[in-house]
């Protein structure tokens, strides 16, 4: 356990953000997860409803450091693919 003042307000720190990455994270996955169930569903509108509400909480995630930036990128394009497969 950390001893010094400054090592405590460092564990306080870690532990806020922590919880904060794994909580954009979590729902960042969830909404990538809703896009793919609607696709494989072939609901066109759903998809893209879902795609709206998905991409941004991808660039959040990207804007905050919890993924990166190409990666963000790659998971838009992919899903943006998948979407317009429905026709």
């Amino acid at each position: 356990m950390a001893n010094h003042k400054s090592a405590i307000k460092r564990n306080k720190q870690t532990t806020t953000r922590t919880a904060r990455n794994i909580h954009l994270r979590s729902t960042m996955r969830t909404y990538v997860k809703q896009v793919r169930n609607a696709v494989a569903e072939g609901n066109k509108e759903e998809a893209a409803n879902a795609l709206a509400k998905a991409v941004p909480y991808i660039d959040k995630a990207s804007s905050k450091g919890i993924i990166h930036k190409s990666t963000a990128s790659r998971k838009i394009s992919r899903l943006n693919k998948l979407v317009n497969t429905l026709g």
